[in-house]
């Protein structure tokens, strides 16, 4: 009975197994069969000449160059080690394939399923050029089975080297380089057909990941990748031995074109950039397909912020920011650099605090503005911070260690709040954190990575909007070549903080704006808070990169000066970033005012024991304005001790003794007090205002004499203390001795 169980089991699985293999191969033929019916854009193959329309927040075309491909390089004007590199690194069978490569498709396959991922391509050289001019980028099977399909179908249409051609003049080189003209004429200065063989290999080995590849931003991946396509070529017979050797030991060559920078860092082209994301196609598509950008630019908002930066002779890589805080929205962007700066990322310095320290230590009640934190050389965990010129402070409020940067209590107070908490919070704020930033550093912005300039003041919103975080966007719709909607952007808040945390925050930022290391903006005419951070040079006095992050109820400004090839610059963050925010409001005017939400309300503490004891204790009914402080409280955190002070007055302890018939009294006296010394009725010495230690004399005339002691808080002088010290004379045999 088993046995016959098992047989049909087995005939079973085997009929369901084959009915799933051919309902596999039916789908796969479909797909197959209808992408082959598919016609080629023969436009997108060749275009030498693109762009694509960017609008302003007005519906008005955004005047500013994002051609593509305006550079087209002919298969027969290059050198033969330059289309050798390409076809060695990316595609040995390229001459010899259909489209292509059976054994590199089965062994990818066989590794993506193990993975359980879509990682490898194993695309041949066509199967890319379709990839880039046909469809989309999405990794899917279906998607891969239409790429094979229209490759072999465009095998039959063209030759070899038209394909190539093809092929060198779509790819994507970074830095907004499409085509291998472009990408000559930005990094090297020169036209494609006067590459050097080590240029050639270069630009080769950067296609697969222009990014960690970038002979800019990571010349040691791109050097290795550079000498690795020289092997293979060596490998493949193309160069010689000798040729090899010498090549690899030649150091990487760059020489950028200065006068292809500028649309780098452009508004339109941040648009664009995000574009490519949202839609999940290349630039040179959305310009094929005509798709219009329309973004958030706010025209007289983008003049004032370039005014602002122009007014500074800066000699180094910057970029200003300003997002409309309600929408999220970037209403201006510059930059000017070498390299895209909105895809680099920098050491944010103490910008970092607030968002990473101070808002956390607030929203989990840890912290008031006014509490007091000591300011010492100090070890945690292993960590010995240092304050700027190993200067220390000893007690000072959390609102003045923030607004003057100070860096001992800002470590100290995220060890309050926990790394792994504070994370939580500078994440929900749109900041990322690699697995080995861990440790107490963080709260001075030691990160490995860092963050770029749209995250930094995209988070600091979250306290303008009442604790409610929006990741900035620059694009706010998009439609096709039809004028039908694609795309609207619908980016949906998250709150973060409680709105009392957030105001509370942006009260203690304020004072920084005053008074602190922004204090180039209290001059303005409207309420503004701020933040500057300056990242120095380790075991140099030099600095890497200086931050203005400032905000209203209305928008956000931020400005970074830096040199993204880390080399060094002489500004500090409350100098000339500090200077370009002020530039920018004081053109572009703003009345907005923060809300104090009810949730936040002004209590008066007791001052005294604020600076003696360093404890937040309520005012008393008795104490008197002078020796009381106003401070803004969440209702969620209040004080809950009154201080006594002033309610009843303490009995001062007097040390006194006699000498040559004087009475000496010593004693510790408090500027809020008054002591008078009273002998027969007379007050015959009386000390006011005073702290610390105090020493009278009083004559003694008469053999027993009574001094009576009155202390009283000097504003309240009904309610006293009273003691009395008698001194008496006895005449001894050998000497005359005063007992007290």
């Amino acid at each position: 009975m088993m046995k016959k169980f098992i047989k049909w089991f087995m005939i079973i699985s085997f009929i369901i197994l084959a009915l799933a293999l051919g309902g596999l191969g039916l789908y796969i033929s479909s797909i197959y069969a209808s992408a082959k019916a598919m016609e080629i854009n023969e436009d997108e193959l060749s275009s030498s000449a693109l762009s694509i329309r960017v609008f302003d927040s007005q519906n008005k075309p955004i005047k500013e160059d994002n051609e593509i491909n305006h550079a087209y390089a002919s298969i027969d004007t290059l050198n033969d080690y330059t289309k050798e590199a390409f076809i060695s690194v990316e595609d040995k069978t390229f001459y010899t394939h259909n489209g292509i490569n059976p054994k590199r498709i089965i062994k990818a396959g066989i590794n993506n399923f193990k993975s359980h991922s879509l990682k490898e391509g194993a695309s041949t050289i066509t199967q890319q050029l379709i990839k880039n001019t046909q469809l989309t980028s999405e990794k899917t099977y279906k998607r891969k089975i239409k790429e094979i399909a229209l490759a072999q179908k465009i095998e039959k249409m063209y030759d070899k080297d038209e394909l190539l051609e093809f092929y060198l003049n779509v790819i994507y080189f970074g830095n907004n380089c499409y085509g291998i003209e472009s990408a000559s004429n930005y990094y090297f200065s020169k036209s494609a057909n006067e590459l050097s063989l080590e240029e050639s290999c270069t630009l080769a080995g950067m296609i697969k990941s222009p990014a960690k590849y970038s002979p800019i931003k990571n010349s040691e991946n791109c050097l290795n990748r550079r000498n690795l396509v020289l092997k293979e070529m060596q490998k493949d017979g193309k160069i010689s031995e000798e040729e090899y050797t010498i090549a690899k030991e030649k150091a990487l060559s760059l020489n950028l074109n200065k006068t292809k920078i500028n649309k780098l860092n452009s508004y339109s082209q941040a648009s664009i950039d995000e574009a490519e994301k949202i839609l999940g196609i290349p630039a040179r598509q959305i310009a094929i397909g005509g798709y219009k950008i329309y973004t958030y630019q706010n025209e007289e908002k983008q003049k004032a912020l370039e005014n602002a930066l122009g007014r500074q002779d800066i000699d180094a890589d910057y970029a200003g920011i300003v997002i409309d805080n309600e929408k999220c929205a970037v209403s201006a962007y510059i930059g000017d650099s070498t390299y895209k700066i909105l895809d680099a990322k920098r050491q944010p310095g103490s910008c970092i605090k607030p968002i990473l320290v101070y808002s956390p230590a607030l929203n989990e009640d840890i912290i008031y503005p006014c509490t007091q934190i000591l300011d010492e050389k100090v070890t945690i965990s292993d960590y010995s911070p240092k304050n700027v010129g190993n200067v220390y402070r000893g007690y000072i409020s959390a609102r003045e260690a923030l607004s003057k940067s100070i860096n001992v209590p800002a470590v100290k107070v995220l060890s309050y709040v926990g790394i792994e908490k504070a994370k939580k919070y500078a994440e929900s704020m749109g900041l990322n954190f690699d697995e080995k930033d861990d440790s107490y550093t963080l709260a001075l912005g030691g990160m490995t990575y860092g963050v770029n300039l749209t995250q930094l003041a995209g988070a600091y919103t979250t306290f303008a909007n009442n604790g409610i975080y929006k990741a900035p966007r620059f694009v706010s719709f998009i439609t096709d070549k039809n004028n039908k909607l694609v795309y609207i952007n619908k980016t949906q808040g998250e709150k973060v903080l409680r709105e009392d945390s957030a105001y509370l925050m942006t009260d203690m930022l304020k004072t920084c704006a005053q008074s602190g290391t922004a204090k180039k903006l209290a001059s303005l005419d409207c309420e503004i808070a701020s933040k500057t951070g300056t990242v120095g040079k380790s075991g140099s006095k030099e600095n890497l990169d200086a931050w203005n992050i400032s905000y209203t109820k209305d928008q956000t400004v931020g400005v970074w000066i830096g040199n993204l090839d880390n080399s060094p610059i002489r500004y500090a963050g409350g100098n000339q970033p500090t200077e370009v925010v002020k530039n920018y409001f004081t053109e572009y005017k703003d009345d907005s005012q923060f809300d104090r939400p009810d949730s936040v309300v002004e209590k008066k503490i007791d001052g005294i024991d604020l600076n003696e004891n360093h404890r937040i204790l309520l005012a008393n009914h008795f104490t008197p304005d002078r020796y009381t402080q106003n401070e803004l409280f969440s209702i969620f955190n209040l004080p809950s001790d009154i201080s006594n002070m002033f309610a009843e007055v303490e009995k001062i302890k007097i040390n006194s003794r006699v000498e040559n018939n004087v009475a000496l009294l010593e004693f510790e006296a408090k500027d809020f007090e008054t002591y008078d010394f009273i002998v027969d009725g007379k007050v015959v010495n009386s000390i006011s205002g005073k702290s610390g230690s105090q020493k009278i004399s009083i004559p003694l005339t008469s053999s027993k004499e009574d001094i009576i002691v009155e202390n009283y808080y000097t504003l309240t002088p009904d309610n006293k203390v009273t003691q009395e010290l008698s001194f008496v004379k006895k005449e001894a045999k050998a000497k005359e001795k005063w007992y007290i």
